[in-house]
This record gives C-alpha cells, structure tokens and sequence, in this order.
C-alpha cells in the first residue's frame, strides 16, 4: 500500500509545482535522464569512442595522431574548430546523453498547438491514469482503456477498447520513455525525444536498454488519435488537392480565394493512413507516400552511412550526425519543408500550409478565413525569423539542400554552438552497445556457427569488426521490398554543393558567419548515388550492422521477418510451423513480440520465409503499407547444403554479437 502511495504524493507535489510556477517560468518535465543504475549500459562492453580524439567533418584523427599534430602549428589549425574538428570529450559524450533523453528541438508546439497530440482519447489525464495504475512496475506498453465509443478514420473503437500504445514506462517513473511534458502560462505540451523510438524498457526489471529499438512503439496510432492528424499529411499518402474541397476559404500564390480540402475527409483519410503503420515503424521522408520502415537500433559505431538506404553518408561522424539532425531538422516536422513543398512534392506551398493549419488544435495556431496561409504562419511561428516550427537554422545554400543537410536547414537551439547537439548525440550513440546475450554460451557451438557464417558467404557483405562492408547494395540485388529505397530521390535532385558553419559558432548565428565545404569523400561515390536512386532508378539498401540482433527483431527494413516463440516445431526434417505466429501479420499486430530466434530462422530459411511472406501478403493492412519481408536470399537450409544443426549454430553465433563478441570471423579485421 505504502509503495502505490508514493506516486501519489508525486503526482500532487507536480500539480502543486504546476499551480505555483506555471504563469512565471516554463516548466519540463521529466526533469533529467534517467540514472545510468537504471540501464544496462554500465554492463554493456563499448565500443572504443576514444577520449581526445578528433572528428573533422567525418574525417577521424585518433589521439595519438592527434597528440602529435598539436605539437604543430599546422596540425593545431588542422585540429581548430575553424577548420571543422570536433573533440570528443567526456563533456561532449555526456551531454549527447542528456540531448538523446531530452531535447525536442521544440516540437512540442507541432505535436500539442498544431496536431493536437493530447487533444483525443489519448490525452494528459488517461495517460496519468495509465502510468499510475502500473503501481510502480514498469511496462514496454503502456495501455489506455476507452471509455466511449471513437472512430477515427473509418475505424470504430468501441468503449472498452484497450489500446496497445507500445510506450515504455521504466520501473517507478512517472513518465513514459521520450515523451516531455512542458507547463508554460498554463498550457501543457508534450514533445518528442530520440529516446522515444531508440530505447526500450526490460520488461523483467524495468531496466532501460540504451539504444534499443522500440520495437512494438505504435506511432502510427498515437498520431491518428490526435485532433488534426491530417497536418502530417506527408507522411501519408493523401495530396490535399486529390481531396475533396471544403468550405474553408483561403488566399492561394496567385492571391486568390480557393478552397481548401474538406476538413474531414482530410482527417479521415490520413488516420486510415496512419492506423495501417504497424507498431515499430515511421514513416520518416514525407514523402507523400504511406511507407513506414522499422525503427532502427543506435548501436552506430562502425556502421556508417546511415538509414535504411545509405543517404546520411557523410559530415561529422561519418553522416550520422545528418542522421540526427533528420529527425528533427527535416522528418518530424513537416513546416521545415514547406519552402521546397512545390518542387519535391508537387505541393503548392499555401496549400500545403494550409491544410496544416486549417483545423490546428490550438486556436492561435488555426488558420482564419480569407488569409494567405505563409503570412499567417509568419505570424505565430514559435521560431520567428527561421523555417518551420522546429528550432533550426538555415545552412549556407538554403533554401536549397545537399546531401550534408537534405533541405538546408540543421537542428540547433539557442544557446549552444553549431551542430553541438546533434554532435554530441552522435559522439554518445557511438558508445552505446547492447547488454551481453542473456542466454548462457557455448563456446564449442559459437565456433561452429561462425564457421557456418564463413562458409556461408554471410561474412562477404556483413564484413570487419562491425560486421558491416559500409556498402550499398542495388535493390534489385537485395531484392528486398523497393518503395523505401527511392524515397529520398526528390532531394539530391535539388542539391548543391554542401556547406557548414564552423563548430565554434554560436546560435543564434551572427551577420556574416565563415563558412566551411563539407568534404564529400569519405563515401564512394557510387554508393551516394546508389542510395539517393540516381545512378540506380531502384535505389539501394545498405549493408546494416549484427550487433545486438536479439534485441532488434523482427529483421529487414520493413520488418517483414516475424515470428513468434511458439510458431516453429523442430522434428526431423528441420523445422515446421505448428502454431500461428508468421510475419509481421500473426506477431506485433497481434501484441505479439516476434522471438529473435525463429525470425532469425526464417530469415535464412527458404521454405519458412515463403510462408512468412504469404502471412504478410494475406493482411491487407501491411499491403497498403508495403510490408512483406522478402528478399535478402542468401539460405542457410538443406537446399544450400547446410543441415538443421548448421542453421541453429549460425543463429547463436548471430545472436550473440553484442560489442564484445566471444568468437569472430577469422577474416574479421
């Protein structure tokens, strides 16, 4: 009784803070990352960030190198912020953490006043109710009970209802992981975080795993359930002038009256859109397409370049901090594109902000009649003077983009200096490793499997020390679904030439700032072009690291490869399916988590992937969203020559990679 009392007091003390401070200062809550007692990571063996070394626009100079080129003149300015290097340091690695945990770029102006995230069924009161009837326990997802009946898109929930939110909630912590609550002048906002996607809660102990993928997250509900979805349009598959028209009136480029679409069919349209994502996904490219990719882990060292296709290739940290910077500089907020809206989407910009703001949650946000939508956004911009929502700022060549900064715009609060913060997360993320693979090892069974590794030819793409050649294959060699590797070509068709500011400038940027040429060659050329689909009409995909595969299933970049822990059976013949449990449709659509191990089987054996394949292709759901689990055709089964105990070796070496593996390749360098 006494421990169910404690969030109690808590939660009173907060609404006591609330009454007393929320017409003075702003208030944020939580108000720090969690302990690092609380996580696995202290477990975890990490890979080598090496304090005092340097990073020069994705050029690395190690410490030792670097200790001799300070004895310079020469190698001081080599190592200058002005000429582009970041030191890694204690200090930068720290406060890469707390951005991770923290920092929301202030989107949650574009979550709260625009879309209305805590608007619908799914709002502060039901999540605090949640949260404190799990008494303390912690969840990997966080429930919410309907009360009446709601439809959203042509979607019925009845009272009832319990959704599946696939929040994580630590042991004893009054907040889900990645979500902020800001109290300002009497308004509550929640923004978004890195840690929301990129941790995981332990189910068992409540213990965080640091850069785990959130693997049963369900953005796409959270977001239909909000009052005006339709402002993330882009990430659907809804064109506001393939709507039909409303009666909400608007002044159009040409300074004409025109219509805008109806506000809800608009609504109704991209729910249906945003239901169909399946859980642990995100559509992140707005790109006017309902394509949503798995969430990846943030175990990035040596895995370079980044995202699914390769197209964060280069800038500081070998492209992952344009990684960063992505989330929140391009993906999440869809104003930041508004400028480019007519040549990458097709989309005329009043329209496009327009139907954003027609029906915003916040009535200081919503679009009055008979106004030109850029000059009314101009108006409440919470980052007047900068576009979109987001705080950002404008690069060199805005408002063209480069393949350094895809719409020339760079994540940057003020206070900090340039690319401090995306910086500092890339320097943090590159330290993360998963805990060591729960189950104990047997050391004779490793080697085997890792001579089936060799033998199988795993070893020629997934290659050196983090088992990655840094190569981007051409989808029609991987043959895995195509939709998502084209999905950037709509930028590098605008690209110019990337350029940064110096590191040491702060923000707000100065009159007149230096400017720096983001070195274009530390990735191949072809593997550029492959990944923005111009040298390749089909795109690529690139080769993703192995490390810490038994926490980032279900596997392919569309997450087509689940299956559950009671679906396969071995007898003599190998493996067959005795339960439901195959593909994406029979596990995390069900609330069922996909088991590392049988997926793992599935990826590699022809006659299971066939029928995990047909599971995908029965559900109409994943067919909208373009989940199968095909391709990556590289067997490990009879058909290939290997036995059943081959396969089964194979599986336990691949699921014991974490940074600290007990057996490697012999051609692992």
């Amino acid at each position: 009784m006494r421990f169910r009392t404690i969030p109690i007091i808590i939660l009173l003390s907060f609404i006591f803070l609330i009454g007393l401070f929320a017409y003075q200062i702003e208030l944020a809550f939580p108000i720090r990352p969690p302990s690092r007692y609380n996580t696995y990571t202290l477990a975890s063996k990490s890979p080598p960030q090496e304090i005092g070394s340097f990073d020069v626009l994705g050029h690395t100079v190690d410490k030792e190198e670097a200790e001799k080129l300070l004895q310079t003149e020469a190698g001081r300015k080599q190592l200058s912020p002005e000429n582009g290097a970041v030191e890694i340091t204690n200090e930068l690695i720290d406060l890469g953490r707390e951005t991770f945990y923290q920092e929301t770029f202030g989107n949650e102006y574009l979550f709260t006043d625009v879309i209305g995230i805590l608007d619908g069924p799914i709002n502060i009161g039901k999540l605090t109710k949640a949260i404190l009837a799990l008494g303390g326990k912690p969840t990997t997802n966080l429930q919410i009970p309907l009360d009446k009946d709601v439809t959203i898109g042509s979607t019925t929930f009845k009272a009832g209802t319990v959704l599946n939110t696939g929040l994580d909630v630590p042991k004893g912590s009054l907040f889900p992981l990645g979500i902020r609550t800001f109290v300002n002048q009497g308004k509550i906002r929640a923004g978004v975080t890195c840690a929301l996607c990129h941790h995981a809660v332990d189910p068992k102990n409540g213990r965080i795993l640091e850069g785990a993928p959130n693997i049963d997250v369900d953005t796409g509900l959270l977001l239909a359930f909000a009052s005006n979805s339709a402002a993330l349009f882009r990430q659907s598959s809804v064109k506001p002038d393939d709507v039909q028209q409303g009666d909400r009136i608007y002044i159009n480029k040409d300074g004409q009256e025109a219509r805008l679409p109806d506000i809800k069919a608009m609504e109704d349209a991209v729910d249906r859109d945003l239901l169909s994502w399946p859980p642990g996904s995100f559509t992140s490219n707005g790109d006017v397409k309902n394509n949503p990719s798995q969430i990846p882990s943030s175990y990035t060292h040596g895995a370079w370049p980044y995202s699914w296709s390769g197209v964060a290739s280069i800038g500081w940290f070998h492209g992952l901090s344009t990684l960063n910077n992505a989330v929140f500089g391009v993906n999440a907020d869809p104003t930041t594109t508004a400028d480019a809206s007519e040549k990458l989407l097709g989309i005329d910009e009043e329209l496009y902000l327009g139907t954003m703001f027609q029906n915003a949650a916040n009535p200081k946000f919503r679009l009055p009649e008979k106004v030109k939508p850029t000059e009314f956004f101009a108006k409440i911009d919470p980052t007047p003077g900068n576009p979109g929502i987001n705080e950002v700022i404008k690069m060199p060549e805005y408002p063209k983009g480069t393949l350094f900064m895809q719409n020339g715009l760079m994540a940057a609060s003020p206070g900090y200096h340039v690319a401090e913060q995306i910086n500092s997360m890339s320097a943090w993320q590159n330290t993360l490793a998963p805990p060591p693979y729960p189950v104990s090892q047997d050391l004779e069974v490793l080697k085997r499997g890792v001579a089936v590794f060799d033998r199988a030819g795993c070893v020629d793409c997934h290659s050196g020390r983090y088992f990655t050649n840094h190569k981007v294959i051409p989808q029609p060699e991987i043959g895995t679904q195509p939709s998502r590797a084209v999905a950037s070509k709509a930028f590098a068709e605008n690209f110019v030439p990337p350029q940064t500011y110096p590191p040491n400038i702060s923000i707000p940027l100065p009159k007149n700032p230096p400017v720096l040429p983001v070195p274009t060659d530390i990735t191949p050329q072809e593997d550029i072009d492959l990944a923005y689909a111009q040298s390749n009409p089909k795109g690529g995909f690139k080769v993703p690291n192995l490390i810490g595969l038994y926490v980032t299933a279900p596997y392919l970049h569309d997450g087509g490869v689940a299956v559950s822990s009671t679906a396969l059976e071995a007898d003599e013949e190998g493996f067959k399916v005795v339960n439901p449990g195959l593909g994406m449709a029979e596990t995390l659509l069900k609330g069922i988590q996909p088991d590392p191990s049988a997926s793992l089987r599935a990826l590699i054996d022809r006659n299971l992937r066939e029928k995990v394949v047909a599971a995908n292709h029965a559900d109409e759901r994943l067919q909208q969203v373009n989940v199968e689990g095909i391709g990556h055709n590289y067997w490990v089964d009879k058909q290939a020559g290997f036995t059943t105990q081959d396969q089964t070796d194979l599986i336990e070496f691949l699921l014991s990679i974490d940074d600290d593996p007990e057996v490697l390749p012999e051609s692992t360098s």
